[in-house]
């Protein structure tokens, strides 16, 4: 609690004056500083649609803050774009998270604010500013920018993951010169969150789907009016929330935790969703482990999908009914005692009329898409600590599928041979030495994915890897196979031309290799040579398993690197 005059302190106590002349000097007057000083931590960056319009909304939430009776102070952190850093700058992306939970935690912390406000959009971003306001436990609320504009072309929509896809679509002759040129620069037509259901919006409507946000922010265009008067919302509510003395424990917990890993797979949701509710729910601590996570996104159906998995964009599912209407749709599966910041518990909010719920976008629970949730979390001898895959996103002819390996040892690898070589219907690509020791960084393999679907492959050619894909990807990609190659995991011991089988209901991910084979080889390993040095050799030794959701700066014990016990 910061030491300050009007805030239960002695007015003859003068140990606060070098922090009240300091705050002076920063334009505040003596009477603001007696109100709840509410930090706003913004993520607003040029060089990121998603994060671009946060500049303008915390301006709006400055404004509801003084008019709820707070004090506002605005500060930033970094926030990377996945797919600007794809090919190039990816092993810095995942250890952001980390970094960006830890520099909330500091400055907040190091100032003494006494309730945030969060300006998020972005992939990493969300889950790190959620493990900092789970750390922190101070009153706490979730804005996000909203959602970019779709793209229409004739009677088509576009949107981000489309141009991934065209890539493949350019390389394999399905389109020309000036078509892939356009489409380069109209799908990405504003700022907001890619209108797709990716890891961004993915893990904006997990901050509604616990009540951490309000409803209907993630979804809404980005420069709907509504937008601003929700800033102002929130800035007011926040103020409230801090003089009723209201911590994120009170909103964010297990069993609304519960509830937005219900949702999410609901939803048809991204992979990552996975990495960074398993983090999330270690800084909770939660009883949370993989298959923990399987027995409650399975226990679900799923009811609606979107871009790139089905043709409804974001501003479509906002239009549909959105997160509330998906929650109603679900009702039976929830715990709606649960309270939502914004007020009241989820029941009372889910009684409120609102839109009219499009079931020709959102179905019915009684006439699900699928069954049984949107993953399969896989296990076998080729990942015994588990894998992850969208089962929603594969095409049914490729829930089980045996075909021969193709080994890479980097993305790089990979993206040279779909631009250069034949990729043989049947082949499963398996690219290893990606994962969160091995990359470093578990690198997002969404471009060789989209090839994939852009040169037809989708229902031929699956890809194995201990890396991640993104919440666009679609295809039999299985990603956070656990041990990693790099730790000696059994991934390390693929060769060319081995049998590999994945099987999603059976939920098996198998190398067909004999054991003493396997054992043979295991006396030959040899990783590629990745010297580090700065931010990444610090990551390579501190970071944690995919299967715990790859925790950095927030692992319970930190300590030397102890990958090479592995490597006999």
């Amino acid at each position: 609690m910061r030491i300050m005059v009007g805030r239960g302190q002695d007015e003859r106590d003068i140990t606060g004056a070098y922090y009240l002349g300091l705050m002076h000097g920063a334009g505040y007057r003596s009477g603001d500083l007696r109100k709840p000083l509410i930090g706003i931590v913004n993520s607003w960056t040029d060089v990121n649609p998603g994060h671009k319009p946060l500049r303008e909304l915390a301006g709006f939430v400055r404004e509801g803050v003084w008019a709820g009776g707070g004090a506002p102070g605005e500060f930033t952190v970094p926030a990377p774009c996945d797919g600007m850093a794809q090919g190039h700058g990816m092993h810095y992306v995942l250890p952001q998270r980390d970094l960006i939970a830890a520099s909330v935690e500091a400055m907040v912390e190091a100032h003494g604010f006494d309730g945030l406000v969060m300006l998020a959009s972005c992939d990493k971003i969300i889950p790190g500013m959620l493990m900092a306001a789970a750390r922190l436990n101070l009153p706490t609320l979730f804005l996000t920018a909203g959602a970019m504009l779709p793209f229409t072309e004739g009677e088509r929509t576009f949107v981000t993951s489309d141009l991934k896809e065209a890539i493949g679509k350019r390389n394999s002759g399905t389109i020309d010169d000036e078509t892939f040129r356009r489409w380069t620069c109209g799908f990405c037509a504003s700022g907001g969150t890619c209108s797709m259901f990716g890891t961004a919006n993915t893990m904006g409507t997990f901050l509604e789907a616990t009540g951490v946000a309000p409803f209907g922010s993630a979804t809404m265009l980005f420069c709907d009016a509504a937008k601003v008067r929700q800033a102002r919302d929130v800035g007011e509510r926040i103020v409230a929330l801090v003089r009723e003395e209201r911590p994120l424990s009170l909103f964010l917990n297990a069993a609304s935790v519960t509830n937005g890993i219900k949702y999410v797979s609901a939803t048809g949701g991204s992979t990552n969703a996975v990495l960074h509710t398993l983090a999330l729910a270690k800084v909770l601590g939660m009883d949370l482990d993989l298959r923990r996570f399987d027995a409650i996104q399975e226990s679900v159906p799923v009811v609606a999908k979107f871009k790139p998995s089905a043709e409804p964009n974001i501003d479509d599912y906002h239009r549909a009914g959105g997160v509330r209407g998906v929650l109603a749709t679900i009702r039976e599966h929830l715990d709606t005692t649960v309270p939502l910041a914004m007020g009241g518990t989820l029941a009372e909010n889910l009684d409120i009329p609102g839109t009219p719920v499009n079931r020709r976008v959102i179905r019915p629970l009684a006439e699900p898409l699928h069954e049984k949730g949107c993953f399969s979390i896989l296990s076998g001898n080729l990942a015994p600590l588990g894998a992850v895959v969208k089962k929603s996103g594969v095409d049914p002819r490729m829930f089980h599928h045996v075909g021969p390996a193709v080994v890479f040892d980097s993305e790089e690898d990979v993206r040279i041979f779909l631009l250069s070589k034949k990729v043989e219907p049947g082949s499963v690509l398996v690219v290893r030495y990606e994962g969160p020791k091995g990359g470093p960084g578990m690198r997002e393999l969404s471009i060789p994915a989209a090839m994939l679907v852009g040169m037809g492959l989708a229902s031929s050619v699956a890809m194995v890897t201990d890396g991640r894909f993104s919440g666009a990807t679609r295809g039999p990609c299985v990603g956070h196979v656990a041990p990693e190659a790099w730790v000696g995991g059994p991934l390390a011991l693929v060769r060319d031309g081995d049998r590999i089988e994945i099987d999603l209901e059976r939920k098996l991910l198998q190398l067909h290799v004999s054991e003493a084979e396997l054992k043979h080889r295991r006396g030959g390993m040899r990783r590629p040579e990745r010297p580090l040095r700065g931010m990444l050799a610090a990551y390579r030794a501190g970071v944690g398993s995919a299967h715990e959701g790859a925790l950095w700066l927030y692992r319970e014990n930190i300590g030397e690197d102890d990958t090479d016990a592995t490597w006999k």
